[in-house]
């Protein structure tokens, strides 16, 4: 049953990302070359780095040198009040063309949103549509799921046929990284009298950025090459779930070292409840913006040493910004590892000083 699943939705993914008639050309990129004449347009870096580490509704591979992109185009599903459920590829969408009275932005306010447009071409703010498209993101986070689903089916099966016994196959690699989590991030923090209530979120947690950090690192097929844990939607989301946990997991002590500092004079207590609810939303946004910060520094700066080579538009340079992209990306294999660590080892951290006791 498990298999059939996988299956399943490995089919799902394969055909929302390669399948569909969606990868091609740009219809309109001999056009706007046609425009340029004799003269060479300028590389336009900022583009180029913005384009790779942002959300996008195709997946761009590569430009011609005549102008012309080859993309794979997503699916668009959109829900708009009056007109009802609207599911259509995003090459209809190419270049700010309207389809079924949408567009989507390249430039402006709503730049990179799918919005409604009026009769005059102008953005229908009284009637924008909800967006559920499978966004460049969105395909790269099922890959993730997907390939964790396998590795732990694998890794239970694995078990079942050989019982507890010593590490072997995909046991030898997934057994002494859960083990290190166990042993050295959760117990040493929460405890051994809390740490298996909280060991399944933070193992996933752990897994869910280590595998989108790594699948980041390599350029392409999709769904490998989007910036998932660069996006800012996503570490905030897995922030708030850590924030969540440790709001419901708190104990009478941890409420009351907010509302009821002791040791405090009661004169003081309009100060310091402040303090400590600013301290409370410090916590995730500190995971938030660590995650989010570290991750796209790393992309933005191989992103930066690969255009130097079209900047100066010389072969010459190849070999240096090739050279120093090769050890950016050594580093940023260990900052994968290092930041689905330091994430899970705060998590963890933040739990602890919820379930703090009273002292009698």
């Amino acid at each position: 049953m498990k298999k059939r699943i996988l299956t399943g939705l490995f089919s799902i993914l394969f055909l929302s990302a390669f399948n569909f008639p969606v990868m091609g050309q740009e219809e309109h990129g001999s056009q706007e070359t046609a425009t340029q004449g004799q003269s060479k347009e300028k590389f336009d870096a900022n583009s180029f780095i913005i384009g790779h580490v942002s959300n996008s509704h195709e997946w761009h591979i590569l430009t011609k040198k005549n102008g012309e992109s080859v993309a794979i185009y997503l699916p668009v599903i959109l829900y708009q009040k009056g007109t009802g459920l609207h599911f259509f590829f995003s090459g209809k969408l190419a270049h700010e063309h309207e389809y079924k009275g949408f567009r989507l932005e390249e430039e402006g306010e709503y730049a990179g949103k799918i919005v409604a447009v009026n009769a005059a071409g102008e953005v229908d703010t009284d009637n924008m549509p909800l967006d559920f498209s499978m966004t460049k993101m969105v395909i790269g986070m099922l890959g993730a799921v997907l390939i964790g689903l396998w590795l732990f089916i694998s890794l239970s099966r694995s078990y079942k046929r050989s019982g507890i016994s010593y590490p072997r196959g995909i046991q030898s690699f997934l057994e002494p990284v859960i083990c290190f989590i166990r042993d050295e991030v959760v117990i040493p923090n929460i405890g051994y009298k809390h740490y298996e209530r909280f060991m399944p979120y933070l193992l996933s947690v752990f897994f869910f950025i280590l595998i989108n950090n790594l699948m980041g690192l390599i350029p392409f097929p999709p769904p490998f090459g989007a910036n998932v844990t660069g996006n800012l939607a996503v570490t905030m989301t897995l922030a708030l779930f850590t924030f969540f946990i440790i709001q419901i997991s708190g104990t009478k002590g941890y409420w009351r070292h907010i509302f009821a500092t002791p040791g405090v004079p009661v004169w003081l207590l309009p100060i310091m409840i402040p303090v400590e609810l600013i301290g409370m939303v410090s916590k995730p946004f500190a995971l938030m913006i660590r995650l989010f910060a570290n991750i796209t520094a790393g992309h933005i700066i191989v992103m930066s040493l690969l255009a130097l080579i079209f900047i100066f538009d010389s072969i010459w340079v190849s070999p240096v910004s090739i050279f120093f992209v090769i050890f950016m990306d050594c580093l940023e294999l260990l900052v994968a590892f290092l930041q689905a660590y330091v994430f899970t080892l705060l998590s963890a951290l933040f739990i602890s000083l919820a379930l703090v006791e009273e002292h009698h």
